[in-house]
């Protein structure tokens, strides 16, 4: 099991990251709430993570606070819930976003997220109610934007990049494309904003 890495933050390339260490780049599969705590491309960082191995690849999922990583291996036992699901909630909302979905019975927040039904969304919650207890009611708040954004500082088209990881988070290529494109404006936004924003639009609706 590897439990954590740390190391220099050579790729950021949404939902993809890849941490150096000892020589060896490690991709890392990353909700958006962690994407957006990280530091620049070429600083140290220290990522929590969560190895899953399948028949056909050895995946690693990565976090920056622990209790989103406690909630993505809860979530992943929840019946029709993979990593891939799991990685879109908490890139649509972070552990204390989602602990008031459960506590409010909002199913409606989380039918907004890529992939969530509106059987899985009441599912998630009796499930994970049950499952977590008072650990979800007793999280602090942490802030919407903990952490803040940083730009990934790399040559690519930041419109692209963000339809392209919406897509990769179970987006249909035509939304994901109408969502960034709502939110783009005229402004000379990075992808990792357009990611944030786009996904905030999806939630607050």
């Amino acid at each position: 099991m590897i439990g954590s890495i740390r190391g220099r933050l050579i790729v950021k390339q949404p939902p993809e990251i890849v941490v150096e260490a000892a020589g060896v780049g490690y991709e890392i599969q990353v909700p958006m709430t962690t994407l957006f705590q990280l530091p620049a491309l070429g600083e140290d960082v220290l990522v929590l993570t969560h190895f899953v191995v399948r028949e056909d690849a050895q995946l690693l999922y990565g976090f920056v606070d622990d209790t989103d990583r406690q909630l993505f291996r809860q979530l992943i036992k929840v019946n029709g819930v993979g990593p891939k699901l799991a990685l879109a909630i908490l890139s649509g909302m972070d552990a204390v976003a989602f602990a008031r979905c459960v506590g409010r019975n909002d199913v409606n927040a989380l039918v907004a997220l890529p992939g969530v039904g509106k059987k899985t969304a009441e599912r998630l919650i009796v499930e994970m109610r049950d499952r977590l207890g008072d650990w979800l009611s007793q999280l602090s708040p942490r802030g919407e934007d903990a952490g803040g954004v940083v730009s990934a500082n790399v040559a690519h088209d930041p419109i692209a990049d963000a339809e392209s990881a919406l897509v990769a988070l179970g987006y249909k290529p035509q939304e994901a494309s109408r969502l960034v494109q709502s939110v783009a404006g005229d402004q000379d936004f990075d992808s990792e904003t357009l990611i944030r924003l786009a996904l905030r639009s999806t939630v607050s609706k």
